[in-house]
């Protein structure tokens, strides 16, 4: 089967043909059917993201992954050959969360195999092409607000990034009544975009008249919560500026880098606070499937592309350089 595999020694990223996996005992093959392209897939290819629990130095990128089940492995209960499914994208073993794509082979493949706890099935009217960026591109701005942030409706928040992830966080930001809304990005199609995901206000952060503009949306109180996706220092410093007393600084875009806090005495007077966020639980996925199906949340306007796995690296390309502003990029074996 053709497959986009990472030498994580090399960082050298390349579509080839491998041999196609089987269902062991408890898991589940699919064909798959699409698969997602994120940001930290990037990170990996450049090298600034390694594998923590990966085993030999070549990996099958991809932990967005839907499709269709194709083969049962012994003592799979509950599935069916021919259901739709999306894949949770990890799993625990032995007592360590793996990551799928990362830690073990991955879905930017023809074929990927899966522990039948992490196969969630998907409702018929969920294209695979939105369902299978569920896990992690929502899921985890869903968890960032919800369980690290945790947003109440009414209070005003600030969102950093309205990239992949940043865009879905406006979303469901809208859905549980935070407001205002206020998105920051350089870019002036992600701004749009934010206005349409349902933000309030988006500003430019470079703008000479930033300050006073979060100022106004916020008249002159700051926000409760500043989300930060993009992993950028100067971004996460700006963030920071524009808390307001007992406000909650959450990281989720990943960095390298150190984090600086310019007037430390008062971020400490004001009761100020830095959390780290990262991924999302089972949970969270099951439960946006089902919002989902309620018509609650859509994620139509989510695909800016569809390209064949073949095209693998371009797509790596286009989302690195944020060459037309998208917000997932989605492969098709």
């Amino acid at each position: 089967m053709l497959a986009g595999r990472l030498n994580v020694a090399t960082t050298t990223f390349t579509v080839e043909e491998v041999p196609t996996p089987s269902a062991a005992d408890g898991q589940v093959r699919i064909a798959v059917e699409a698969a997602g392209v994120c940001l930290s897939d990037v990170h990996l290819i450049q090298g600034m993201l390694k594998p923590q629990y990966l085993k030999g130095d070549t990996v099958t990128l991809g932990h967005e992954v839907a499709g269709v089940i194709d083969q049962l492995g012994e003592g799979v209960t509950g599935l069916t050959i021919g259901q739709r499914v999306l894949l949770q994208a990890g799993e625990e073993r032995g007592g360590t969360i793996l990551t799928r794509g990362v830690d073990y082979d991955g879905g930017w493949a023809e074929y990927a195999v899966a522990s039948a706890e992490t196969v969630v099935p998907l409702p018929v009217q969920l294209p695979f092409e939105e369902a299978c960026f569920i896990p992690d591109a929502v899921s985890t701005p869903w968890s960032a607000i919800t369980a690290t942030a945790k947003v109440q409706p009414g209070k005003p928040v600030g969102v950093w990034g309205i990239g992949g992830l940043g865009a879905h966080a406006v979303q469901l930001l809208r859905l549980i009544g935070a407001a205002p809304i206020i998105a920051v990005d350089p870019l002036p199609a992600a701004r749009t975009r934010a206005l349409e995901f349902g933000a309030d206000v988006a500003l430019d952060p470079a703008d000479d008249g930033f300050a006073a503009a979060f100022g106004a949306a916020t008249h002159g109180r700051g926000v409760t919560v500043a989300f930060d996706f993009a992993g950028v220092p100067a971004v996460r410093e700006q963030a920071a500026r524009c808390l307001g007393p007992g406000g909650k600084l959450v990281l989720v875009g990943l960095a390298d880098q150190p984090l600086h806090i310019t007037n430390g005495t008062l971020f400490s007077y004001l009761k100020q606070q830095i959390l780290g966020h990262y991924g999302s639980v089972p949970s969270d996925v099951t439960d946006l499937v089902s919002l989902y199906d309620l018509g609650r949340v859509e994620f139509s306007k989510s695909v800016s592309r569809v390209m064949p796995l073949s095209e693998a690296a371009e797509a790596v390309r286009l989302l690195e350089t944020k060459e037309g502003a998208p917000i997932r990029l989605v492969l098709r074996p």
